[in-house]
Parts: structure tokens; C-alpha cells; sequence
């Protein structure tokens, strides 16, 4: 391996392979360091994809239940599990093959093992089996990600209190699961076990559920679970399990103080993930941290001149595509390029429960809150003929407009696909573009897309169709 190198990236999930493919595109020598025996980080192998081709599953498993109103008789649906979890494997397993390639592609050397940094220039690699390597480097990037966190009185032993990860191979599907967690790990699950044929119970402590999400699309998701048989228990507390007999008995506890008591086979805790960011040097290197988060400036730069951090270890959004575009950011600034910062307002945030939620910007309370005078334009999904063509009328677009310029503030939307729908008004705001232009771009009949545009008119004069 050539040395020293421009660049050493510790990580390869999302923020990390992608830093290192954009950084041999600018001519960096690079490697990337990685103690998985696969590259993609967790992402790839324990997050967004594999869980993706369970939600698939249980679309396509919903979807045949709604045949009969289409005149279409296909029996009574099963579900193979185990061919599921293989299908997910196959999957997997390409991705991963990709970014591989994407690595030899790009000549970024890969290095094994667990990386360490001993100081600004140099990291130490220590694989599962020899002796450690010591790589030089110009540059080093972090982006180790994160794990799953876990609570008191609820820890993980991988079989009836279960993590994330855990959930993904699950020898069968359970009778019966309590999830604790609200957010978007949490709905995703409980979703998916729901069509799966499970009874299941999600707890928040929080209002609503996806408590990132706008008021009124939690309210929504809320009703919808109910509607699927999902019992939703916001504003509820962990407070103990009892583990004994056949099944678990989690004690959860009410705003008011009311206690109750919920019976499962399985509990899934799902409270979020903390950054991987200890024992890799960075104390000893005088790296700021704050509750364990490495502390960044807007070109994602430490306290440490060479030294940049990315992803899941620094205090923003965990997200694939924005720690993949603060990789993008760190690398362009190592390379000596003029950056924008990124807008964190702009980043758009999407959950693949039926229905499905996708937001970006402020929500209506946020946007409030930051002083600005608002008016907001709703469109449900049931006066659009798409949602009727396809049976799927569940859910609105609601924008939140700044009221004197008709800047666009956030988008929220709650229903059938409306995760292939975000991407767009996020470039209108990403490019400055405000509500009238959004109102004036034709959108085409019939899609779902229309519901956007009869919101951004609701925001205006009034829409069109309602």
C-alpha cells in the first residue's frame, strides 16, 4: 500500500465509502479502514436496506390482501419467513458487492481491522487475527457511526428483549411484540410485524409518534396504526419488565401517573443509537467531544487541524444521505475546494411504514417557534385520483410557508409513496425557490405529486380540487 496517504476514513457505512469514492474522484490517495468483514456499515446491513426489503414484503403482503376489491382472487397470503430473510440476505450481499467495486474502482486501498488513531497523521490497525498496521496520513476522517442504545431494566439479550439488529434475524416472525420507541426505527418495525400478522404495541414517551415529524402527521400515523390494529401509547414511559413465565410483562407509565401493564412475546427497544466514538484515540489525540459526540465546524473540521468527522458521531440527523453528503463536504474541503455548509433545514427525512412519512424543513410548531408568521396549505390524499386509482387515500401534503415572501419552510407528508415524492420540493428549496413557484410548475395527471402542488395552491388562493 502506497504511503503516506492523503486521506485515511475510519468507517465505510454511507458517510464514509462515499468520502472515500468522492475523494479518489479528486485525486486523493485514500484508504479506508473497516472491522466488518463487509464494507457498507450499518446502514447497509443492519438499517436502511435490509429492513427496507422486510417493509417491501409487507407492502407486497397487504397489497394482495386488497386484490378482491380489484376483482383479483389469489388465496389466502403466507408468509415464508426464512425465505424473506434470504431474499434480504441476496440483497444485502449485492449492495455490499458494490461498494467493494466502488473501492476498486476508485484504487482506495481497504484496509481490515479496527482503526485507531495515535495522532494526527498517523492510525494504528488491528485486525481480528496478526499484528497491527500503522497507516500515515495528511488527513484523517471519522465516520465509526453508531449503535444501538439500550435502557436500565430493559437490557438486550438478543432473544426476548431485543435490539435492531436483533429484530433481522428472528428465527419467526413473534405472536406478540411491544415496541418501545416512537421514532423512525421503532414505526418501521412495529409496521412491518403488524402485516407480518403480529399483535403489537408501540410505546413513546414523547406526544406523538415520530417526534422529529410535523403535529398533525403524527396525530395521522397514530390513527392509521390504530385503523391496522396497531396499539399506539404516546405519551408513555418505560418503567420495568418482568421477565418470568412465557411471556413478558413490560410496565409502562402514563403522563398522569397511571401504570399499566402490556404482555408480549418479544420487546423490541428501539430509543435510538449512540456514537461509536470511544476507545479510538480521540481523548488522548484532544479531540472535543460532548456526549460523545465528536464536536464539528460547518466543513465538518475538529478542533484538530487534519481531523474530520462525519455521520453518526457527530450531533446531527443519523441519516444514510446526510452523512454521506457530510462526507462529500469534508473531503472537497480537504481537497482544497471553495464548500457550501450544509443547510440542515434543507434535509429531508423519510419513514417506509404503511403509510409512510416524509418530511423536510421546519415543522408548523418549529417554524413558530423561530418567530416567523406562517400560513400553511393542506391537500388530503382522498380528493387525489391517483391515491383513488391505486386504494390508497390515507394521509395529506402539508406545506408551511413564511407569510409575507411565501418562502417554503417544510413539507410534510404522510400516505402512499410519499417518500418518492420528497425529493423535489426539497431541490424547490434548496434552489430558493418559494410556494408560488412550486404552485406554478405543472405537475402531471394523474400522480400523487399532484397533491404537492394542490397544497402549495391551498398555501396561496386556495387549491384547485378541494
Amino acid at each position: 500500500m502506497a504511503q503516506p496517504y492523503d486521506l485515511i476514513v475510519i468507517g465505510s457505512g454511507p458517510g464514509g465509502y462515499v468520502a472515500a469514492v468522492r475523494a479518489a474522484q479528486l485525486g486523493l490517495n485514500t484508504s479506508i479502514v473497516e472491522k466488518e468483514k463487509a464494507l457498507g456499515g450499518t446502514c447497509l446491513h443492519w438499517g436502511c436496506i435490509p429492513t427496507k426489503v422486510l417493509l417491501h414484503a409487507a407492502e407486497m403482503k397487504e397489497n394482495l390482501e386488497q386484490m378482491k376489491q380489484y376483482g383479483i382472487e389469489a388465496g389466502e397470503p403466507t408468509v415464508d419467513w426464512k425465505k424473506l430473510l434470504r431474499r434480504k440476505k441476496i440483497v444485502v450481499d449485492k449492495n455490499a458487492k458494490g461498494v467493494d467495486y466502488l473501492m476498486r474502482k476508485g484504487k482506495v486501498d481497504v484496509v481490515r481491522g479496527t482503526g485507531a488513531i495515535e495522532s494526527k497523521e498517523k492510525v494504528r490497525v488491528t485486525p481480528e487475527e496478526g499484528d497491527p498496521t500503522v497507516l500515515i496520513a495528511k488527513n484523517i476522517l471519522i465516520a465509526t457511526g453508531s449503535k444501538v442504545a439500550s435502557i436500565p431494566g430493559a437490557e438486550f439479550d438478543g432473544d426476548r428483549v431485543i435490539s435492531s439488529d436483533d429484530a433481522l434475524y428472528l428465527e419467526a416472525v413473534p405472536d406478540s411484540l411491544v415496541v418501545l420507541g416512537g421514532g423512525a426505527v421503532g414505526v418501521e418495525f412495529a409496521s412491518l410485524f403488524r402485516s407480518f400478522g403480529a399483535e403489537v404495541t408501540i410505546v413513546e414517551m414523547l406526544p406523538g409518534l415520530i417526534p422529529f415529524a410535523d403535529a398533525e402527521v403524527s396525530k395521522e400515523l397514530a390513527k392509521a396504526f390504530e385503523k391496522r390494529g396497531i396499539d399506539v401509547r404516546v405519551g408513555t414511559r418505560f418503567s420495568s419488565l418482568d421477565k418470568k413465565g412465557d411471556s413478558l410483562r413490560v410496565e409502562v407509565e402514563k403522563e398522569g401517573g397511571e401504570k399499566e401493564s402490556v404482555t408480549a412475546s418479544k420487546l423490541l427497544v428501539a430509543v435510538g443509537r449512540k456514537p461509536v466514538t470511544d476507545g479510538i484515540g480521540l481523548d488522548e489525540l484532544g479531540v472535543k467531544r460532548e456526549r460523545g459526540y465528536i464536536q464539528v465546524g460547518p466543513k465538518m473540521e475538529t478542533n484538530v487541524p487534519g481531523v474530520y468527522a462525519i455521520g453518526d458521531v457527530v450531533a446531527t440527523p443519523a441519516l444514510a444521505h446526510l452523512a454521506s453528503d457530510e462526507g462529500v463536504v469534508a473531503v472537497e474541503t480537504i481537497a482544497g475546494r471553495e464548500v457550501e455548509p450544509i443547510n440542515y433545514d434543507h434535509v429531508p427525512s423519510c419513514v417506509y411504514s404503511l403509510p409512510e412519512v416524509a418530511t423536510v424543513g421546519l415543522s408548523e410548531e418549529e417554524a413558530k417557534e423561530r418567530g416567523h408568521e406562517v400560513r400553511v396549505g393542506r391537500f388530503p390524499f382522498t380528493a387525489n385520483s391517483k391515491a383513488s386509482v391505486v386504494g390508497e387515500t390515507t394521509g395529506f401534503v402539508k406545506i408551511v410557508v413564511e407569510k409575507e415572501y411565501g418562502e417554503i419552510l417544510g413539507v410534510h407528508m404522510i400516505g402512499h409513496h410519499v417518500t418518492e415524492l420528497l425529493a423535489g420540493v426539497t431541490a424547490v428549496m434548496h434552489s430558493e425557490g418559494g410556494v408560488q413557484e412550486l404552485a406554478g410548475t405543472i405537475h402531471p395527471h394523474p400522480t400523487l405529486s399532484e397533491a404537492i402542488h394542490e397544497a402549495a395552491l391551498a398555501a396561496g388562493e386556495g387549491a384547485i380540487h378541494m
